[in-house]
């Protein structure tokens, strides 16, 4: 059985989503935004920066739950796929959804807190080997609320520029998410300077091991706030219930009724040409995304030498402007369609990168600086998650499969290419020396340029065979 064109006049269409319904979907990946703007922009550095761990130990860290996402994911979304019908309260994918938020909820404060039980003596193996299950446990969670969140996208809506708008919608959250973090972080680095004025004001201008209560508290703020949020989610979104779909065996009909669409399975996704051009356009975009978000912080501090604060103000910049962008993304899509849009994204993140490569120090210009890469990563991220609901279509029974399998492949893709970095570090302590002040500036060219490059091959090849599923 494969896959084919849906059935015309199968019911008047769907009457479109009010505004409190598309608000109280929008929150409810809030939780896990919350969360990936700190393990991005700071797990990093506080592993290496606070904590004094290796760069190396930390690369490891990260890559450990990267990969932990990656593997849950697909895994998730099949699941999710087939525990239709089996909710007798919600619907599947709300119940994963809850399973997710409560595992995030239990295991992330734990990971931007001090190791319980280490002293001055514990050796590092020892330490990071005490983050492992809890950043398994997070990585969990977060992908099956990821997961279950995503597939609800086409299951509640059909329209095309609903779905982009829906999008957008979502991302305008998780920018505000992302505020809220940098927002937080700036204010406690604020409060934290305001008690240690005069004698140790130089010394607090820098990170060490005296911020560890800074960055324990915003988790512990992050995992609040997103838990208000993700209950608003529960009671405002409503899933409708289906039939649960089997697989065809040897007891199914030989044939179907000419009215049923015929169903599009996970393995069926496998041979679709399209499954793998989006998939890899959407993988390059979380690249240029994510790996921007980690390495920010390194650059600003390192490389440009600035004091801690602004480790929160300039990702707020970018944030705040990816913001304001997201409200055109429904307007521009529908003027110049979803290819020429994206492009229009990375043409501003090729502008970024040049911009980096090219000056010796950017001074004031970094918030002009941030202001593009946060406009052209809004851009993309948004253009390539409407990208994937227009793949998926009408065939939503099988939808958290295909979000499962882009996610696998982006998160694993962001592990190794932290790790690759990691490895690549110049200085041979683990404070930063001459070199690595050129490194992370070499790093950020890299990430967004290269990788954006990288982007405009694949963007082509949908120029050239455009989305849509072969019989």
């Amino acid at each position: 059985m494969g896959p084919g064109p849906p059935a015309a006049g199968a019911g008047a269409p769907p009457r479109p989503l009010s505004l409190a319904a598309r608000l109280s979907y929008a929150v409810g990946h809030f939780l896990n935004d919350l969360c990936a703007s700190m393990w991005f922009t700071y797990l990093l550095l506080y592993l290496h920066s606070v904590r004094a761990y290796s760069s190396r130990g930390a690369g490891v860290l990260l890559l450990l739950g990267q990969v932990a996402d990656g593997l849950c994911t697909p895994l998730v979304g099949y699941e999710v796929d087939r525990a239709a019908g089996r909710c007798a309260r919600c619907g599947p994918r709300k119940a994963w959804h809850l399973v997710g938020t409560t595992c995030v909820l239990l295991s992330f404060p734990f990971i931007f807190s001090p190791c319980l039980g280490c002293g001055p003596t514990t050796p590092e193996w020892a330490a990071l080997l005490y983050y492992g299950p809890f950043i398994v446990i997070f990585q969990f969670g977060w992908a099956a609320t990821q997961i279950a969140h995503l597939s609800l996208i086409p299951e509640l809506i059909t329209n095309d520029h609903e779905k982009v708008e829906l999008t957008a919608l979502r991302y305008a959250f998780t920018v505000v998410a992302n505020i809220t973090v940098y927002g937080a972080a700036w204010l406690l680095l604020h409060l934290q300077a305001s008690a240690h004025m005069a004698p140790t004001q130089d010394i607090s201008d820098q990170l060490g091991v005296q911020d560890v209560p800074v960055f324990r508290n915003l988790s512990l703020l992050v995992v609040g706030i997103g838990a208000i949020f993700s209950l608003l989610f529960h009671l405002g979104t409503r899933e409708g219930r289906k039939q649960l779909v089997e697989e065809p065996d040897e007891h199914s009909p030989l044939l179907a009724p000419t009215t049923a669409r015929p169903l599009v399975l996970w393995k069926h996704w496998l041979r679709q040409p399209s499954f793998y051009q989006v998939g890899l356009l959407y993988m390059s975009t979380r690249l240029i995304v994510n790996l921007s978000q980690t390495y920010m912080a390194m650059y600003l501090t390192y490389s440009l030498n600035l004091p801690k604060k602004f480790i929160a103000t300039i990702p707020l910049v970018m944030y705040l402007s990816g913001f304001f962008s997201s409200f055109l993304m429904n307007p521009v899509n529908k003027w110049i369609g979803r290819n020429m849009t994206y492009f229009v994204g990375l043409l501003v993140i090729l502008a970024f990168a040049a911009w980096v490569a090219l000056a010796d120090g950017l001074g004031v210009a970094v918030y002009a600086a941030a202001v593009l890469l946060g406009t052209g990563c809004a851009t993309i991220l948004v253009t390539s998650l409407a990208m994937t609901a227009d793949l998926i279509g009408p065939h939503t029974h099988s939808g958290a499969f295909v979000y499962g399998a882009m996610s696998f492949s982006d998160k694993v893709a962001n592990g190794l290419a932290v790790m690759v970095i990691q490895s690549l570090y110049p200085c041979s302590s683990e404070l930063c020396c001459e070199a690595c002040v050129g490194f992370y500036h070499w790093v950020m060219v890299a990430v967004t340029g290269g990788v954006g490059m990288a982007a405009t091959l694949f963007l082509c090849s949908l120029l050239i065979w455009p989305i849509r599923l072969r019989s």
